[in-house]
């Protein structure tokens, strides 16, 4: 079970305040590492550190609009400062706007491609400069694990067009920064949800029809917990993953193998 602890591991995790990414802070905490919990929110970040604090786990809240890239080299330099390094990065932090690709201003669709994709570059290469300097108890390297999603990879079953897009590109992105930094033991991987109750997804999950149409797509006919993500999530992080690079992990239920 060694293989999936991190202990001495220091990891940042954005959108962590709540859903996946609060479920996967608090999961890296008990298995050994310290965590960076980076939200939008104050005060979720604030909850989900102290909730972690309370449970015998180390970390330090860090708000941040990951959007803005001087606020994310500012909060990488500060989790670096507090937690020793920056060995482990999680780009969790995402959006949707559910709307007819005709009913999409421009604005909308620039605003979901800025934040899953572009901060997400921007995040794995600030946080890639980090985990490049090599340390006196460590070589260089580290693990980035990306929140692609099922709709990156099929055409889904809602229209969805902006957040199928940035999530398609969030997997070929995975791929391209696997291989660039494969030689300085970077390792980058991705997993790919299907449908999730949290907050992000309540308009589905509180509407019996459309939750219905998802069910009809599930093959194992359980929809996954955030706690499911998180597990595949520390997977790809630890040392049990460690020839694993490039790679995008459906958490589906079977909705891919359709």
């Amino acid at each position: 079970m060694k293989l999936f602890e991190l202990p001495g591991k220091a990891a940042i995790v954005t959108g962590a305040g709540r859903g996946i990414g609060k479920a996967t802070a608090e999961l890296f905490a008990a298995v050994g590492a310290s965590v960076a919990v980076l939200d939008i929110s104050e005060e979720h970040a604030q909850r989900t550190a102290e909730a972690i604090g309370s449970a015998g786990g180390t970390a330090i809240a860090l708000t941040c609009d990951v959007t803005d890239e001087s606020a994310v080299e500012a909060a990488f330099a500060q989790a670096a400062r507090e937690l020793g390094a920056i060995d482990i990065l999680v780009n969790n932090a995402g959006m949707a706007i559910r709307k007819p690709a005709i009913e999409v201003p421009l604005a909308e669709w620039q605003k979901v491609i800025d934040l899953n994709l572009t901060a997400l570059f921007v995040c794995s290469r600030v946080a890639a400069r980090y985990m490049l300097k090599p340390r006196a108890d460590a070589p260089s390297g580290g693990a980035i694990v990306n929140l692609a999603s099922i709709m990156g990879l099929s055409g889904g079953i809602f229209p969805n067009s902006s957040y199928q897009a940035s999530k398609g590109g969030v997997v070929n992105l995975t791929r391209a920064l696997a291989l660039e930094w494969a030689a300085d033991r970077i390792r980058v991987n991705a997993v790919a949800p299907t449908f999730v109750n949290t907050d992000f997804t309540a308009q589905i999950f509180n509407n019996p029809d459309v939750l219905e149409k998802v069910e009809a797509h599930t093959p194992l006919g359980v929809l996954p917990e955030v706690d499911d993500v998180a597990a595949a999530i520390l997977f790809l992080a630890s040392p049990a993953a460690r020839c694993v690079t490039g790679i995008v992990l459906p958490v589906d239920s079977g909705y891919l193998a359709r």
